[in-house]
């Protein structure tokens, strides 16, 4: 089963890639520190780049874009790219720039580089990376801390999404730094704590390794074992997805389920044109964790082509039309769709 699996995913790859190359031997180069750096990502991109933002112990970049005129005290949110993709090809196709510009928040993207790992995957599965203040993950915590300094955004209204190996490491965001969040969207991805090395990493996105809801629970007790703030957590997966396993979504429902001790069968149903929404709510009915099952769908972010904020203006890999815009029914789960005077 397991070979079967990764011929599907390598069937997602340039023939010259090799499987392996998604989990290559993490070494990150020694780099001379450089002066702050602002530049475009690309010609018609929104997104600035910004070199000088901490220690940056797991060597990632910043992409950030700032509406013109926002006022200080608007909302933040942290996107984090898949595998194969980049911030300004993710932003292209999501939208969150756009709906940025059009609903008054700040948006910043981590992106991995090239030498970390040739597919750009972020490294979701090796501890050293997970760990909270170490690699990857401090690199993330300082990317957002300085995106908010910039921005003076509200440090209550700091958000986070990611897809797949993106989504995994929102995961690991979520659970180490549940206070730096108000909510986060999980797409494709993978439950903190699925894989320590990357042989299981692969089972584990083949299939979620068989825990309990509170074992799961508990790996996210251990990092963070007096968690004063519940962020709100949305998960989103295709269950059709032959590269991250649907039960892999199932799985975060239940650890995060468990960890706010929300009964398994305590949730409101909704029946939308494509797919199944269940919420659990809190004791004040505010949505605590969701899950959208979308129905056919692959391996990827649900977008919809069109214009305006939110919407895809390219076709990009992994960002599938689904006939609705994940980034929009993200944003108004966070309370961001509101016009917002210039």
């Amino acid at each position: 089963m397991r070979d079967r699996f990764k011929r599907s995913v390598e069937r997602l790859l340039p023939a010259q890639t090799r499987l392996s190359d998604l989990f290559w031997p993490f070494q990150p180069t020694t780099e001379r520190k450089a002066p702050a750096v602002r530049r475009r990502a690309g010609t018609n991109s929104p997104l600035v780049e910004t070199s000088d933002f901490g220690s940056n112990p797991g060597s990632l970049r910043m992409f950030m874009h700032v509406p013109a005129g926002l006022p200080a005290g608007r909302p933040l949110v942290l996107v984090l790219h898949g595998c194969r993709q980049d911030a300004e090809s993710y932003d292209r196709a999501a939208g969150w720039a756009s709906l940025a510009d059009e609903r008054g928040f700040a948006v910043v993207y981590a992106q991995q580089r090239e030498a970390n790992n040739p597919r750009l995957c972020f490294t979701w599965f090796r501890p050293s990376e997970v760990t909270r203040d170490r690699g990857e993950l401090m690199s993330i915590r300082q990317i957002v801390s300085h995106a908010a300094g910039l921005a003076a955004s509200d440090p209550q209204r700091v958000f986070i999404t990611g897809l797949s190996a993106g989504g995994a490491m929102t995961a690991a965001m979520l659970a180490n730094y549940p206070d730096v969040f108000a909510g986060g969207a999980i797409i494709a991805g993978l439950p903190f704590g699925a894989a320590r090395d990357a042989t299981r990493a692969f089972d584990a996105m083949a299939q979620a390794p068989d825990h309990t809801p509170r074992a799961w629970a508990d790996l996210v007790r251990l990092v963070s074992p007096r968690m004063a703030h519940k962020p709100a957590i949305s998960v989103w997966h295709g269950n059709a997805d032959e590269t991250v396993a649907l039960s892999n979504g199932r799985a975060l429902v239940d650890q995060w389920r468990d960890l706010y001790r929300l009964p398994k069968d305590a949730f409101v149903e909704k029946r939308l044109k494509g797919r199944r929404t269940r919420i659990w709510p809190d004791k004040d009915g505010n949505p605590l964790v969701t899950f959208h099952e979308i129905d056919g769908m692959g391996h990827g972010t649900p977008v919809m082509a069109g214009e305006g904020g939110g919407h895809a203006v390219s076709r990009e890999p992994f960002m599938l039309e689904a006939g609705f815009s994940s980034t929009l029914e993200i944003a108004k789960e966070w309370g961001l769709t509101r016009k917002w005077k210039r």
